[in-house]
């Protein structure tokens, strides 16, 4: 199956090693407008043919299977125009799009075109994500009352990842003029994934979106105005009700996902971090261990990627979530976030 990847960003090499190694599926080209960026990538395959444009790619590289958009994200929606135009199944980064209007166009242009696509919400391949959603969606455990998701990276506090000071990789992402929502764009849509696509969608929100000036409000062309985290208060339309937050100062946390969903009939408990050591394993309180205070820890197994599951909907025709629908369900609560912060009021989702 021959597969082509817009841009050569960071997350590009992460595309490049997943694809390949499923079998039978192989990263035929690649396009970027940064050259730079560009022949750092070729020099990952040298047998991959490269070009300057997606344009270019298209013209003269022909059948491929599916194309990854990995630009920055306010690219997302042109370039995913351009492929889905092309009649060609795209697999898109995180966020969709820059906004819910965006989003909606691409919706409608993926419907339109009858093609696979898909979001690439990469904490949905965590195997105790997964089971403690079928666990929900039983009802085994009775219904949702009360939820609290949170999103912790340290990449402001800590070196982890280098300098944010001096990568361009980063600075963007503090930076609304280079098309940066912030944490709440860049992570902020994983969490609020995470929780949705578990507990059920959100009705009403409050948000507070936060911008530490005290790290600097400009380095070079960057303007460091993009919120560096966020709280949120939010109401379930199945009347659970919860916070979701993230922040990039979350010193001591590389990456790390907690979501606590406490049932009339139990309690469920998933963590994830950088080192994936807890990717398979779910804590749950139930039964007799409600009196007792006491957790049990189930072993997960594993669950394949969103990269094989792309695949996989290719093959069968058949559209696997997460799918562009949820992308723009997702990127709606992103803009009702705002909207929340810029006026200080509750926002009703659905209006």
């Amino acid at each position: 199956m021959k597969i082509g990847i817009v841009g050569t960003g960071n997350i590009s090499l992460k595309h490049l090693h997943e694809f390949n190694k499923i079998d039978k599926v192989k990263i035929e080209a690649v396009c970027d407008t940064n050259h730079s960026n560009l022949s750092k990538f070729l020099l990952h395959d040298k047998s991959i043919r490269g070009y300057s444009s997606l344009e270019e790619m298209l013209y003269k590289e022909k059948n491929f299977d599916g194309i990854s958009n990995t630009t920055p994200d306010r690219f997302h929606k042109d370039i995913s125009l351009k492929i889905l135009e092309r009649g060609l199944n795209i697999f898109c980064e995180k966020p969709l799009a820059e906004n819910f209007s965006d989003a909606k166009i691409m919706v409608k242009a993926a419907q339109k075109a009858k093609k696979i696509n898909m979001v690439n919400f990469t904490y949905r391949e965590s195997s105790a994500y997964q089971k403690l959603v079928e666990i929900i969606k039983s009802g085994d455990l009775g219904v949702p009352r009360h939820v609290c998701a949170s999103y912790y990276q340290s990449w402001l506090t800590s070196n982890k990842w280098g300098n944010w000071q001096e990568e361009d990789k980063w600075l963007w992402r503090l930076s609304t003029k280079h098309g940066s929502n912030g944490a709440l764009g860049d992570t902020g849509v994983h969490i609020f994934d995470f929780a949705v696509n578990a507990v059920g969608d959100i009705d009403k929100i409050f948000a507070d979106l936060k911008t530490y000036y005290d790290k600097g409000k400009n380095i070079g062309e960057y303007q460091l105005d993009a919120n560096d985290g966020f709280t949120s208060l939010v109401r379930f339309e199945n009347g659970a009700i919860g916070t979701i937050t993230n922040t990039r100062v979350a010193t001591g946390h590389a990456n790390s996902l907690i979501l606590d969903v406490f049932l009339t009939k139990g309690g469920l408990k998933v963590e994830l971090d950088e080192e994936r050591t807890k990717w398979s394993t779910l804590h749950i309180c139930e039964n007799e261990n409600i009196n007792k205070m006491q957790w049990d820890t189930l072993e997960c197994g594993t669950v394949k990627t969103n990269y094989e599951k792309f695949i996989d909907s290719i093959k069968t025709k058949k559209n696997l979530q997460p799918d562009f629908n949820q992308g723009a369900k997702i990127q709606k609560i992103i803009d009702s976030c705002i909207k929340s912060n810029d006026n200080n009021i509750w926002v009703d989702i659905n209006k």
